[in-house]
């Protein structure tokens, strides 16, 4: 069990609060936590995430694993007939 008067407070409910709202509660040793970013307003999680492109390296990379996807569907598809 735990030691007596060792151990810090613990709030059940704390509250999160982001931008001066409260999104959700969890278990923790302060009773409110003031967050700047969560998942409700996260880019990454909004979908709302724009790739900053700035020397061309992402249309290169989607161009280079789109011809290697091409290419194995092409040799599946000649296996596929010389088997037959």
């Amino acid at each position: 069990m735990a030691k007596p008067e060792i151990h810090p407070t613990w709030y059940p409910e704390a509250k999160v609060i982001c931008n001066g709202e409260v999104v959700m509660t969890v278990g923790s040793t302060q009773p409110e936590i003031n967050v700047e970013v969560w998942s409700g307003n996260h880019p990454f999680y909004t979908g709302t995430q724009k790739i900053i492109d700035t020397e061309g390296r992402v249309d290169r990379f989607q161009k280079r694993y789109a011809m290697i996807g091409k290419k194995s569907k092409k040799k599946a598809d000649e296996t596929d007939g010389s088997e037959k």
